[in-house]
């Protein structure tokens, strides 16, 4: 029987990483084990708990304020035990993260097969997000099977001189876990105490702007000129509603609320858990954020997305419509957003448009894929 080992450590990681374990699981042909780091703990907690699964190991890495370096090493380190003991054939890791790339290392060295979820995206900066370009070139390097998003990241890795027969166009797991997420939250017998906060605290009656940021790359002055724009937003269309979980990082809490405390139809929220927040992003009407997972989930719900950076690894919702780069330009913010809630041609035509990220069949193909070879 094939053994495999799905390694994750963050929360979205492990949102996009949730499908393809439930769609192996299923498969009687292979035995499939899962792993954590736990990169990020308390929101890779909420992760797994909502979508039922039980790691196999758990190495709890988080540590306080830890840096690239020993999160890096400690990875490599702790992996070994576990690649020793389990003896996967094939490791599958996500995306662009330190988890992602230390984990990549440790299977080389192990012998395994190295499997890509959401390979071959590219901004052609190494610099630019710091350092997740270059741990995802880092990791397609090092990967024997790339599980593309789209043509476009396919392209990317076929420039690499990465060989067509290891490339499998999937499209993106996040509309998997999206699909997924969003039945079950909409469930009668669904019962979450932060959707029901959020049911008391949001005036239905008005246009939703949700609002996530936390990027470091926009820390200091790019987060400073966000704000300000959500505020001239918030004060001249008071027919909408702001809300903004806010990171629990220093370097954004401080600023957000300085700014946004106060102000009537702005709502500063806590970080929100992954049932809650797909919840709110199904019931908003505008999304604006730095995430590159949002660019990918909101054009299947309809939601239009002002993303506030000024490159992106996922051109394909630019090129199709659904998302804009503003950058942290404070009127380039506040033009687009005037734009789209007060003409409603020029919304219909953004939230109207095909999701260029999938149809919620990836993992079967990825699993299909790994079944036949």
């Amino acid at each position: 029987m094939t053994k495999n080992l799905i390694v994750f450590g963050t929360r979205p990681e492990a949102i996009k990483m949730a499908p393809l374990v439930k769609e192996f699981l299923k498969n009687e042909n292979f035995e499939t084990k899962v792993c954590v780091t736990a990169q990020h703990r308390e929101m890779l907690d909420q992760v797994l708990d909502f979508f039922e699964i039980i790691p196999d190991f758990d190495l709890n890495l988080m540590q306080p304020n830890q840096n690239l370096y020993t999160l890096t090493a400690t990875i490599i380190e702790n992996m070994k035990p576990v690649l020793e003991e389990y003896k996967p054939d094939f490791v599958y890791v996500h995306g662009d993260t330190t988890t992602s790339m230390a984990v990549g290392i440790a299977a080389f060295y192990s012998g395994a097969k190295i499997c890509h979820v959401e390979a071959g995206l590219r901004t052609f900066d190494r610099q630019y997000p710091f350092p997740e370009e270059f741990n995802r070139q880092l990791t397609g390097k090092i990967a024997d099977y790339h599980f593309s998003p789209t043509t476009l990241s396919e392209k990317n890795l076929l420039a690499e001189n990465t060989q067509k027969k290891n490339i499998l166009v999937t499209g993106n797991t996040v509309i998997d876990a999206l699909l997924y997420g969003i039945e079950k939250v909409n469930a009668e017998n669904f019962n979450d105490s932060e959707i029901e906060e959020l049911k008391k605290i949001l005036d239905f009656q008005k246009k939703i702007i949700l609002v996530t940021g936390h990027r470091r790359e926009n820390h200091g002055e790019g987060l400073v000129n966000i704000c300000n724009a959500l505020k001239t937003i918030a004060k001249q269309n008071t027919d909408t509603q702001i809300i903004y979980p806010v990171h629990l990082n220093p370097n954004v809490l401080g600023p957000v609320h300085k700014l946004l405390s106060g102000i009537d139809n702005v709502l500063l929220a806590e970080p929100l858990a992954y049932p809650a927040f797909i919840w709110l992003m199904e019931k908003s009407y505008l999304i604006i954020t730095d995430s590159g997972g949002i660019q990918e989930e909101a054009p299947s719900l309809g939601k239009p997305v002002l993303v506030t950076r000024d490159t992106t690894e996922r051109p394909e919702a630019v090129e199709e419509g659904t998302v804009i780069l503003v950058g942290t330009h404070s009127e380039k913010i506040i033009d687009h957003a005037t734009k789209l809630l007060k003409d409603s041609e020029y919304y219909n035509s953004m939230s109207m448009l095909h999701n260029p990220y999938g149809d919620g069949k990836a993992t079967k193909r990825i699993v299909n894929f790994i079944n036949n070879l």
